[in-house]
């Protein structure tokens, strides 16, 4: 176990940590800390309790103090926690981290270019949604627990659980857990229930679900806390408690943290199963408050956390871990050390209730030393919240309306950082409140817990003031809990918990981790293959990114600035770029980047630029156009790129030079548009004539056609096509415009049913389609419905005019008013209109004018006056105007009190020269005051002012003194506020020193400490360890203006310690540390002597010391010596000496001579004479011998104990094979048994192990008689071609020794040369020479001492042969071919042709060469590269024969069977192998031919036949045939089209009269449908209009009648929907009526006529109160809203009364008969 802070020496520290690492199987994995020590420590990887050691997949990289484990080609077996372990001699760390080894996703099909590997999302799939998350839960050790999550998604979503970021199977083993799948309730989606068997401690933590399909991720979270069961309390009372832990076997580690600082201690655990970790202090079990926090950092370790530690946080803190199989414990002595200046009464804990307030208390040594209050970090400054006060030494705060948040650590700072803490406890319905802040990392889980005093409460959790999804809230008992899995950035905020009126917060910070981008691609390259395409090829990023990435190819325009993006490629290899790609023909460049999640690598540009042409394809085909007569027809077509094309009317082009233009003069106009790939024809205005034109479009690649009907066009309107509704203000300019379908039809306008009258106020136009009415100048009355009606359509505009709304002027903002009693007040508004109505109210009730309320006008202002206002009067008050509103909140006081503020006595302590200001609040702003110090009135001066501002009265003292401090007082009437000011010195500062001082001298030194003050007249006292100091010799006290000094004249270690200078007001702190003087050796002044000595003889070290009393240790090689006769040790005065009477070569050594300070080596080393030879004095004589003769050298030494070594011809001699080495006494012999050659030479004996210059010697000279060596057989002359190897070889008599024989060019040896190299073999001698050049032949020489022959090597050039010819070719065309041959000789440069035109090298034609062979490639072949194929080097030539054949035509690809719905149309596609060919399509085998609804079209080598509006009968079976080529028949399958209803019909209420419109659309266009109403048959014409729109179909029902309603049927197929019709009759009324009277001569025709309100109205004609029936006295007429009663050949008994009713009105004519001067012309009628 490790302390945070405070640990001293220097064992193992980590400074960086190595992180957890995820990678995939086979990827990399590295884990990286940086740990410090002294001495270095040694850094060791362990995993599973081994010690790593390094392999080919894993190395130990080091950079300094960085250590490192890189793992390669990871493992599944890899998995796991690996422990960097550092040690050295003060102690030992060790970190660990964790890898994981995922494994690779299942390999895909590579996409296509343009595609993405995923299709998209069909109907009705969607990303993952919980439809229930895990809850949190708080269980005890041992429980069952169960998590369950329920997950809706389709395709159903992979689900998978982890915990605290792991997988299960790397936290636990799979005893101990079991996953429990099942299908999510209502709908598509999975559930997985994990469910742990036992819990255990160490299983608390955070659990996410995480679940996953191919669109989307989601994941929720639950947290799980396992508590230890509660033990039983023993059945003694008397007996002790059982410990809790044993007892340590050794002595814990100690760790000092000074008072209010911060302790740490991490222990890191591992074992399995997983321990269960236990803090304990002095014996009992620790458990989590506000100062002692419990958690495991990220690296795994469990952290106890004391914060503001206290002298009673001192004791034992032990970290105890078991499992299973046992437990081990680590512990650490914590001690505090306590400030020298410390409070007098300390803090201590309180409690208190929300909303209330809670005081805490502290006292300071001294009243001057300033304090300053914490809340934890957070530094308070003295606001209403807290209210910090100062008496004496004494410091209090008070914290005003406790709320939940304000439970926490409180601190009371005074200098040096010295605090003293206490716990604010606050009661309320908030037990355990969030921390202040959370820091989480990005992707890791953010876990926020409240406890609640009551259980089973519902809280709100909000961040920023928006509510949190319930799915990941959890609430258990008291317990709430929030979890936040893989947190991002958007999580960040401010994060509440309210319950009630409480609520506690906390500041969520997510940290974002840093990534780095994608590398860019490797080797990019561009290959130019066939026609109007380009291969780019690249290689993946290195290294490659962990993190998914995609690649984003983007081209340019050669010329152009602009890139613009292709299409993303998620995987690295070659991608194809057609011409399809690009939207016009010309240059392209291309580069490619890549993309993560983290951002975009660099652009790779390839190389070079394609030309690419755009082939146009069909996106958008033409349709059929039907219009009404009189309208225009637009056609427009998609092409998949932007080409010019050429527009066909009945087989005539239309010219496209002119935007505009006519088929012949005073025909059909059209107009031909473009905008990018899209073509438009639009034909104006077309008649019926022009019905079942064809109009066409060709281009290249590209034909198609549509029809054109027309239909006649009933009037209808174009806009508006709804009821609108205008609002207009009074004066402005109304227009109202209805657009009909058809140029200048008539049309009438209405206003509240009435037809309007055209006027100065009122215009109506008509401009082509368009009707207006024009109201110049609204007024309110112009107010109404407004209809323009046609034949049997009407558009309505509801046109509401209004005055301009009124706006409030002032006041813009509540006002408040404050008045006391019988005091006037008045209320003011200004609005903008003086005409403008307003209202007064109070407390919501209108104000009425009364003796006490006066309302007032004048202008645009008005007020409202409370002449003498009473405390009742006060309220709320509003000014309404128009739908703007003015609030007043007026309170009446009664006075009782003139001063509102201090209530109370007021002390204030100042500092003299300080500002002061004394400030007395009155409740009446016209009041005066009086003000007097110690009873006496003030008078105003410089140095005292008097101040007024509303109700506020101060007294300021600008500079204070000492005189000024007295009782101020603020009288009124009979009130007074007290003031007591007191005026002290300001206090005394220490300027220098402002940080404690170290002092370090030596004994008898001058020690001097000094002080400056702010103030020169200022006393000090001096302290040491605590005690005041008093002057003597010793000691001396010394005062220069603002200097102190206390001066130590001749300091002894005695007189160190902590010395203080308090000045009252401040201190200033040093620490003087007083050493004794090093003891040194003064000579020798070098520290390290290399003596030499003879043997035998005397060796005497000396050393002098100062002191001279100094005590020293003799040391020889690390050992301290030890006195006896062989060695003795003498000191007189300041002289030491190590004396060795008889020395001999066994005391040679290292030598030390060591005071307490200092040390000083003698490196002794002790010399034997040098070793003589005796005799001979000259040089020994050469000795001559016979081969095979014995040969003895020898010599003498002058001591016999000496070692000799003996070489030969410098090297040197080996004992045996024939040689002896001979040592007796002092005499050395060498011995040769039998001489040979190879033993003459120069032998010499020396007396030094080594070869040294001047070391003696003795040299001898052995010369060996040599017998001839003759050649037995000689050399012969060769001949050999350029290349080949030769061998020249010969045979000696006798075996020569090696060197004995010597080969020779031209008389000269052979130069140094790889080629040539010379053997032995016995008798027989060789020469090679390896791949001969020109260069080589001429004379070769074999020598010895005693022979010599010679030979002629001759070398002729090499020939240039062919190994294997070139052989015909024969390929097919549009295929590739392939020569190739094999020459006798490498690096032969030659030249390729074909039919003697030389080859450069191509994208079709590709040259290699290695070694021998010679490769030619010719690809993309056609008829004209049939020819002769040749090969030329030098003289050489080989040529072959290439024939390609004309490839026959094949069906690459035939028609697919296909299925379309009925009115579609039919695409059937057949690819061939060339472009220009000729197919024949067949259908149930008889051939077919091109018709307006069956097409056959050519696209390079696609075919295509194309069926428009498939009917049944086009069901079949259908093929393609291409010379004798066919290919496989393909099945046409037209199923019946299923309509169904996407839009219903909507009930539709209407009045007698009006119009109804019912739509509905359904799911197919080309579809017919029906209408009913009330079971009747509907057909367009009179009153009934029926359209289609696409898939929308219209109803229109205009002029309704009562009996119309009923239900409304639309029936298309097996679809149909169904609405009611409701129609509400109108009253009909009589617009004109018959005369009262009405006189008709007899004989004559009598016609009553009347009009109305609309047509259709059922009219009833009676006389005498009978109904009149048809007939032939009667005649009922009846034409729209007119209806006429003619009475044929009137009598004079028809006279009478005649009534007409229409609905509830009535109208009478009296009819009078007169008989004529004469009888009546027949036929003639009388009208009133």
């Amino acid at each position: 176990m490790k302390a945070g802070s405070g640990d001293q020496g220097s064992p193992p520290c980590f400074l960086r940590f190595p992180r957890p690492v995820r990678v995939v199987s086979g990827g990399e994995a590295e884990l990286k800390c940086v740990v410090l020590g002294e001495p270095p420590p040694i850094v060791v990887w362990e995993k599973g309790g081994q010690q790593l050691a390094a392999s080919e997949r894993l190395s130990f990289p080091v950079d300094g103090a960085e250590h490192g484990l890189l793992l390669s080609g990871a493992l599944p077996t890899d998995a796991g926690v690996y422990v960097c372990r550092a040690r050295n001699a003060a102690g030992e760390a060790y970190a660990a981290a964790a890898v994981t080894v995922l494994e690779p996703q299942a390999s895909e099909p590579d996409p296509q270019p343009a595609e993405r590997p995923l299709p998209p999302p069909g109907a009705g799939e969607g990303a993952p949604v919980f439809l229930a998350g895990p809850r949190s839960q708080w269980v005890l050790r041992g429980e069952q627990v169960v998590l369950t999550c329920q997950v809706g998604g389709l395709p159903a979503p992979e689900l998978y659980w982890e915990k605290d970021g792991m997988a299960l199977d790397e936290v636990w083993d799979s005893g101990h857990f079991v996953l429990e799948p099942g299908h999510a309730e209502g709908g598509p989606g999975a559930s997985l229930a994990l469910r742990i068997l036992a819990a255990r401690l160490p299983d608390s933590g955070v659990y996410v679900c995480h679940a996953r399909n191919a669109h989307g991720h989601a994941q929720a979270g639950a947290l799980l806390q396992v508590h230890q069961p509660p033990e039983s309390p023993p059945e003694d009372p008397d007996e002790a408690p059982k410990p809790v832990v044993e007892p340590l076997k050794c002595a814990p580690k100690t760790f000092w943290v000074n008072e209010g600082k911060h302790a740490k201690f991490r222990c890191y655990v591992m074992g399995k199963p997983e321990p269960e970790i236990e803090w304990h202090w002095e014996g009992r079990p620790l458990l989590s408050d506000r100062r002692r926090l419990m958690y495991r950092d990220r690296d795994g370790g469990f952290v106890l956390k004391v914060l503001y530690c206290q002298a009673k946080d001192r004791g034992l803190y032990v970290c105890a871990a078991r499992n299973s199989a046992g437990q081990t414990l680590s512990a650490v002595q914590l001690h505090v050390k306590e400030p020298r200046l410390r409070f007098t009464r300390p803090l201590q804990d309180v409690e208190g209730r929300e909303h209330g307030i809670a005081v805490l208390e502290c006292k300071v040594p001294n009243s001057r030393i300033p304090t300053a209050w914490f809340r934890e970090d957070q530094r308070l400054l003295p606001c209403r919240k807290y209210e910090q006060i100062e008496e004496g030494a004494v410091r209090r705060l008070i914290i005003h309306r406790l709320k939940a948040d304000d439970d926490g650590v409180y601190l009371c700072e005074m200098r040096g950082r010295v605090r003293t803490v206490a716990n604010v406890t606050v009661k309320g319905p908030i037990l355990k409140r969030l921390p202040r802040k959370l820091d989480v990392l990005e992707g890791e889980n953010a876990v926020l817990l409240v406890e609640t005093q009551e259980a089973g409460v519902e809280g709100r959790w909000s961040r920023d003031g928006e509510d949190l999804p319930t799915i990941c809230q959890s609430s258990s008992g008291h317990m709430h809990a929030l979890v936040l899995p893989g947190v991002t950035r958007e999580d960040a905020g401010e994060v509440t918990f309210s319950l009630g009126n409480s609520r506690t917060t906390t500041l969520l910070r997510v940290k974002c981790v840093k990534h780095s981008p994608p590398g860019p691609p490797m080797l990019a390259e561009m290959f130019k293959g066939q026609k109007n395409t380009v291969l780019l090829t690249w290689k993946p990023p290195e290294p490659v990114p962990e993190t998914p990435f995609i690649y984003r190819l983007e081209r340019q325009e050669v010329g152009s600035e602009d890139w613009i993006q292709c299409f993303s490629i998620e995987k690295a290899g070659a991608v194809e770029v057609p011409g399809d790609c690009v939207p016009s023909e010309g240059d392209y460049r291309f580069r490619i980047c890549t993309v993560s999640e983290h951002g975009r690598s660099s652009h790779v540009v390839f190389h070079g630029a394609a030309h690419l042409v755009p082939t146009a394809r069909l996106v958008a085909g033409l349709e059929d156009v039907q219009v009404y007569d009189g309208e225009d027809a637009v056609f427009s077509l998609d092409l998949s790129t932007i080409i010019q094309g050429t527009w066909f009317l009945n087989g005539e082009e239309l010219k496209s030079n002119e935007p505009e233009g006519q088929v012949e003069p005073g025909a059909l106009r059209y107009r031909i548009e473009q905008k990018g790939p899209q073509h438009r024809l639009l034909l104006q205005a077309v008649r019926h004539q022009h019905s079942g034109a064809l109009v066409g479009f060709s281009c290249p690649g590209v034909q198609d056609s549509a029809a054109l009907t027309i239909q006649e066009s009933p009037v209808h309107i174009l806009s508006p096509q709804g009821k609108e509704s205008l609002t207009f203000t009074t004066s402005e300019r109304v227009m109202l415009t209805c657009e009909l379908s058809r140029v200048d039809f008539p049309a009438c306008w209405y206003k509240d049913g009435q037809e309007v009258e055209e006027s100065e106020s009122l215009l109506v136009k008509m401009d082509g389609r368009k009707h207006r009415l024009i109201l110049p100048a609204a007024k309110v009355q112009d107010s109404g419905e407004f209809e323009c009606r046609t034949e049997g359509v009407s558009a309505f505009f509801s046109v509401t005019v209004r005055d301009p709304p009124v706006h409030i002027l002032d006041p813009q903002e509540h006002v408040f008013v404050h008045a006391i009693t019988s005091e006037c007040v008045m209320l003011s508004c200004e609005v903008d209109r003086e005409d403008a109505p307003v209202c007064w109210y109070k407390d919501g009730q209108e104000v009425e004018e009364s003796d006490f309320v006066v309302l007032e006008k004048e202008g645009p202002h008005h007020r409202l006056v409370l002449p003498a206002a009473q405390p009742p009067d006060g309220g709320e008050f509003q000014f309404v105007a128009g739908d703007e509103r003015a609030y007043f909140t007026v309170t009446i006081t009664d006075v009782s009190s003139w001063i509102v503020y201090p209530s109370g006595k007021v002390y204030v302590a100042a500092v003299r020269l300080e500002r002061v200001v004394l400030t007395c609040e009155l409740c009446r702003p016209w009041a005066e005051v009086r003000w007097t110090k110690d009873g006496d009135e003030v008078v105003e001066s410089p140095a005292l002012l008097l101040q007024k501002e509303d109700t506020i009265r101060r007294l300021v003292l600008p500079a204070v003194q000492l005189e000024d401090s007295g009782e101020y007082l603020c009288e009124i009437d009979d009130e007074s506020a007290s003031f007591t000011v007191t005026v002290t010195e300001p206090p005394v500062r220490i300027i220098y020193p402002r940080d404690e001082v170290t002092l370090i001298a030596v004994s008898l030194e001058c020690v001097v400490l000094m002080c400056e003050l702010s103030r020169e007249d200022a006393p000090v006292r001096w302290y040491k360890d605590g005690l005041e100091v008093e002057e003597s010799e010793a000691l001396v006290l010394e005062s220069d203006g603002p200097h102190r000094r206390l001066v130590l004249p001749a300091a002894q270690p005695e007189q160190g310690g902590e010395f203080v200078c308090d000045a009252g007001d401040d201190s200033a702190f040093f620490t003087v540390t007083v050493t004794a003087p090093p003891e040194r050796i003064v000579h020798p002044a070098a520290r390290s002597l290399d003596l030499q000595f003879g043997v035998p003889g005397r060796v005497e070290l000396r050393c002098e010391v100062a002191p001279a009393g100094s005590q020293v240790r003799w040391y020889k090689d690390g050992l301290e010596v030890e006195v006896s006769d062989s060695l003795q040790l003498g000191a007189e005065g300041p002289a030491r000496t190590l004396t060795l009477p008889h020395a001999q070569p066994e005391d040679a050594g290292e030598y030390v001579c060591e005071t307490r300070d200092e040390a000083v080596t003698f490196n002794v080393s002790l010399a034997e004479p040098p070793v003589q030879f005796l005799a001979p004095e000259a040089a020994p004589a050469p000795l001559r011998v016979a081969p095979g003769e014995p040969v003895m050298l020898s010599c003498e030494l002058s001591r016999a104990s000496a070692l000799v070594f003996w070489s030969h011809n410098g090297r040197p001699v080996q004992e045996g094979e024939g040689l002896e080495l001979h040592a007796e006494g002092p005499r050395r012999t060498l011995c040769i048994r039998a001489a040979d050659l190879a033993h003459a030479g120069l032998y010499t004996c020396r007396a030094t192990p080594r070869i040294a210059p001047g070391a003696p010697s003795l040299s001898f000279t052995v010369q060996v008689a040599e017998t001839e060596l003759l050649f037995l057989r000689r050399l012969q002359d060769v001949r050999a071609e350029e290349g080949q190897d030769v061998c020249l070889e010969v045979e000696t008599g006798r075996v020569g020794a090696a060197g004995v024989v010597r080969w020779v060019r031209g008389g000269e040896p052979l130069p140094h040369d790889s080629r040539v190299s010379v053997a032995q073999d016995g008798h027989i001698y060789r020469l090679f020479i390896h791949g001969v050049v020109l260069a080589d032949q001429g004379t070769y020489g074999c020598e010895s001492h005693h022979d010599r022959t010679l030979a002629r090597l001759s070398v002729r050039p090499r020939q240039l042969r062919v190994l294997r010819p070139l052989e015909d070719v024969t390929i097919t065309e549009g295929g590739s071919a392939t020569f190739q041959l094999e020459l006798s000789q490498e690096g032969v440069t030659g030249e390729w042709a074909r039919g003697g035109v030389r080859l450069q090298p191509g994208p079709k034609c590709h040259m290699h060469a290695e070694s021998h062979t010679h490769r030619l490639v010719l690809s993309g072949l056609g008829l004209a590269d049939s020819g002769c194929i040749s090969f030329t080097a030098d003289s050489l030539r080989c040529a072959a024969r290439l024939t390609v054949r004309e490839a026959p035509v094949t069906i690459v690809r035939g028609p697919q069977d296909l299925e379309v719905t009925e009115g579609d149309t039919a695409t059937l596609e057949c690819e061939l192998s060339q472009a220009l060919a000729d197919v024949t399509w067949e259908k149930d085998g008889r051939p077919l031919t091109p018709s307006p609804r069956l097409r056959l079209q050519a696209l390079g080598t696609r075919r295509l036949l194309q069926l428009r509006r498939c009917d049944p009968l086009d069901a079949g079976t259908y093929s393609c045939a291409v010379g004798t080529a066919r290919a496989r028949p393909a099945r046409l399958t037209v199923r019946e089209r299923v309509v169904s209803v996407l839009s219903e019909l909507r009930a539709v209420s209407a009045r007698e009269g009006d119009g109804a419109t019912f739509e509905c659309t359904v799911s197919e266009v080309e579809t017919t449908g029906s209408w009913e109403l009330g079971g009747r048959p509907l057909r367009p014409g009179g009153r009934v209009r029926i359209r289609q729109e696409g898939k929308k179909h219209v109803l229109v029902l205009s002029e309704l009648r009562p009996e119309d309603a009923g239900e409304v049927r639309f029936q298309a197929g097996p679809a149909q929907s169904v609405a009611q019709l409701e129609v509400e009759a109108l009253p009909l009324q009589m617009c004109r009526r018959p005369p009262r009277e009405k006189t008709v001569l007899v004989g004559r025709k009598a016609v009553l006529e009347v009009t109305v309100s609309r047509s259709g109205g059922h009219v009833c004609w009676l006389r005498e109160g009978v109904e009149l029936c048809p007939g032939d006295k009667y005649e009922l007429r009846s034409h729209g809203p007119t209806h006429s009663l003619v009475i044929h050949d009137v009598r004079p008994e028809d006279q009478g009364t005649y009534c007409c009713q229409a609905g509830q009105d009535s109208a009478h004519t009296r009819l009078l008969v007169e008989a004529g001067a004469r009888d009546p012309t027949p036929g003639a009628e009388t009208s009133q």
